[in-house]
């Protein structure tokens, strides 16, 4: 079964979601910077560190 990489993560959000219930704040805190984070100059390390 092949499904989309955006979909796994989309419910992987969901149910991490549902069963942590983190503060909404965090949520979005932790999605602009991983957003930021990706066009910085600390983008190759943060890529080396993951595929390592």
């Amino acid at each position: 079964m092949d499904v989309p990489l955006w979909f796994a993560l989309l419910v992987a959000g969901v149910l991490g979601y549902k069963l942590v219930r983190p503060p909404l704040w965090l949520v979005a805190v932790i999605l602009v910077g991983g957003f930021l984070l990706a066009d910085s100059f600390l983008a190759p390390a943060i890529d080396t560190a993951i595929n390592k």
